[in-house]
């Protein structure tokens, strides 16, 4: 009897996929890569066509026997790791390592891993991709080089343990420019006014916002403007001029890629990109169901379509028109997304592998967060299928001599998609039922004004989310490279993550500006988004893969070796200060470790004295008057603090400009090339000092 053998990348796979298959299939796990270039080397034969030199990963023997003994056995192998390029270089390496030239060799690959999926992959099994399988080559090449060619230059200069990437370090500037953004950030004053009016034979008041005049909007910039024109409207009379009734649609969401699973998960439910594409794994590859067995819940997990199968819209109209009704279904809704140009459109859009399947009928089967995700991942997925939500929108205009204040509401009329995903931003019926009453010409009753004093916010510090959505943007990256970027960057300390927030290190600052120095092209993103794009035509087999590498190759060589020129006339010794070490009486001096600036004896290794750097401003605090200077958060964080801390409490994330603010005698800060006043409530701005 033939005797095939089915290899997956996850030992997890093998119980969901060899329930569905007969007795005269094997099925067993590679535990993903089994070759890789050399860690102690570049490994890449730059002078004989840039020919990567793989060798088996270490530990990697064992399961390369057990391997090689199911070969063996077996008429047929049937390669079957995950639908993506990465995996189709798992199957061409495992194809290598375990010398399969002689024996039949198929590639299967499945977007969810259900019976009827992975049955019907054996009918379409097909040779190895070589165009993918030279795409994730290519990429693989391009971040070796990039990391082993320009990490010991951070070495030489910045000292141990750091690492240049191609997207790791367009990931760190675009974070270091946005906190560029912040830091140079000058908040600007505005004013709202809201008017309270009593409608003729109503109790409740109604609350409009000022809007502006007869000619347009107006924003109220000062207390002085504000004061003026709430004394114009004294006396006023006010009437409604105008009374609009409408309609308003909102779409169904689109069902979500990684990088919309990424960010709605983030908001959500608060995880990690990292812990939502872990759990998202799981649920892939399979969980134990009660009644069920093991069984993949959702469809594969990295993708940038939002394109769905025949039989899944079927099966999603179906449901949804036996558990919401006929009107509810979207039957003939064609869904594109905004970036369709950069789409790999490979993979459909992560849903789940059988409707019916609810989160209330499984989750006794899911722990806490598997369970979480899986609801959102089938609200969404549900969501995308049904048709739009309908408002009844009333906007009114009242007027008040020359000035004119406004007043929306709306009300639901279908709820539609709505009655099973929410955003933020939808309400089930927003708005001021007192505007049923209320016709043109109605006569109101000013009762009070509410006015209100703002500042304009500077842009917010990024997330996980928010960065993940701004590489996706740009095309930097694919959805298999946004979560090992961010656990990069957090791991090397160039970035700390407080509160969701990122914020960059002391760290991540000089190695921002050292690669924006020596390697301009490195760091920059339209430089990085293009070779995104032209490993996508290596995919489509438009480019050679390694002509990519060769003209690559070249410029950054040329960048690294004048880089290494500069280094060598810049090579800064260790700066010497006045702290004494109290061990060996030396001066000691400041060096670079994971955390940033550090203090340690140069008597090293006899004297291993180290002490926290604390880097003067010469600056008087303005509580106590000692010296201020620059700290660190516990996560890296750069923030300026007394030097009498605990006694003394003072901090700031600006550094004290050293001048006291004479509208409200708050200290002041500098903020790019202007000093504000750190009260917000405050707003006074000066030009920096001229020297």
């Amino acid at each position: 009897m033939a005797k095939y053998l089915v290899i997956v990348e996850s030992p997890a796979k093998v119980k969901t996929i060899k329930k569905f298959l007969g007795k005269n299939y094997e099925v067993v796990a590679s535990n993903g890569h089994v070759r890789d270039l050399p860690k102690s080397q570049m490994g890449i034969d730059v002078e004989n066509d840039f020919e990567p030199k793989y060798i088996t990963i270490r530990g990697k023997g064992d399961i390369l026997a057990k391997l090689r003994k199911e070969v063996k056995k077996a008429d047929k192998v049937y390669l079957a790791t995950d639908p993506d390029r990465e995996g189709e270089a798992i199957s061409w390496h495992l194809s290598k390592a375990l010398k399969l030239e002689e024996k039949k060799v198929y590639r299967i690959s499945f977007n969810e891993i259900t019976k009827s999926a992975v049955k019907a992959s054996l009918k379409e099994a097909r040779e190895i991709d070589m165009n993918l399988v030279n795409a994730q080559q290519a990429r693989r090449v391009l971040d070796r080089m990039v990391g082993y060619r320009i990490s010991p230059l951070l070495w030489a200069k910045v000292k141990r343990g750091l690492s240049a990437g191609r997207v790791q370090s367009v990931a760190l500037r675009i974070i270091c420019d946005r906190e560029e953004e912040i830091n140079a950030f000058i908040p600007e004053e505005y004013w709202t006014l809201d008017a309270q009016f009593r409608i003729p034979g109503e109790k409740k008041l109604l609350t409009a916002k000022f809007y502006g005049d007869e000619s347009g909007k107006i924003t109220i910039r000062s207390k002085e403007e504000m004061e003026r024109i709430t004394g114009e409207l004294e006396g006023e009379d006010y009437r409604v001029l105008e009374v609009k009734k409408g309609e308003r649609t909102k779409k169904a969401p689109l069902p979500f890629t990684t990088s919309t699973l990424q960010q709605e998960a983030s908001k959500v439910l608060n995880f990690s990109t990292q812990k939502t594409m872990r759990l998202a794994q799981q649920l892939y590859e399979g969980v134990d169901v009660k009644g069920n067995g093991t069984v993949g819940l959702i469809t594969y997990l990295r993708t940038d379509s939002t394109r769905i199968s025949e039989e899944a819209q079927q099966a999603a109209e179906i449901y949804i028109k036996e558990t919401f009704g006929e009107k509810y279904a979207a039957t003939a809704q064609i869904k594109k997304a905004d970036n369709s140009n950069k789409i790999q459109d490979a993979h459909e859009a992560i849903r789940p592998s059988d409707i019916t399947r609810t989160p209330a009928k499984i989750k006794e089967s899911l722990n806490r967060d598997q369970f979480r995700l899986y609801q959102l991942i089938w609200n969404r997925f549900t969501a995308s299928r049904m048709n739009h939500a309908k408002y009844e929108t009333t906007s009114v205009k009242i007027g008040a001599g020359i000035y004119r204040f406004t007043v929306s509401a709306s009300k639901i009329i279908f709820d539609g998609f709505l009655s099973v995903y929410m955003g933020d931003d939808d309400e089930k019926g927003k708005g001021n039922v007192l505007l049923k009453s209320i016709d043109k010409d109605t006569e109101l009753k000013w009762e009070a004004f509410d006015e209100k004093q703002h500042f304009t916010q500077p842009p917010a510090h990024y997330t996980e989310a928010s960065l993940v959505k701004a590489l996706e943007e740009l095309g930097i990256g694919r959805p298999s490279t946004y979560a090992p970027t961010i656990t990069t960057i957090l791991a090397r300390r160039y970035v700390a993550k407080e509160n969701k927030n990122l914020y960059v290190t002391e760290l991540g600052e000089v190695v921002n500006v050292m690669m924006k120095e020596a390697f301009p092209s490195i760091v920059d993103e339209h430089f990085t988004a293009n070779m995104e794009s032209l490993l996508d035509s290596i995919e489509d087999g438009n480019i050679n893969w390694k002509m990519v590498i060769a003209n690559f190759y070249p410029d950054l060589d040329e960048a690294v070796l004048q880089a290494e020129k500069e280094l060598e006339k810049v090579k800064i010794e260790d700066e010497v200060t006045d702290v004494i070490c109290e061990h060996c009486g030396r001066n000691m001096v400041v060096k670079y470790g994971p955390h940033g600036k550090f203090l340690a004896c140069p008597g090293f290794p006899d004297c291993r004295n180290t002490k926290p750097y604390l880097e003067k401003t010469g600056i008087a605090c303005p509580l106590c008057k000692q010296e201020v200077v620059i700290k660190k958060t516990k996560k890296g964080r750069k923030y300026f603090g007394c030097e009498n801390n605990p006694e003394c409490e003072f901090m700031s994330w600006q550094k004290p400009a050293g001048i006291t603010c004479e509208k409200c005698g708050s200290f002041m800060v500098e903020k790019g090339n202007k000093i504000v006043c750190s009260n917000t409530q405050c707003g006074h701005v000066l030009d920096s000092k001229k020297e």
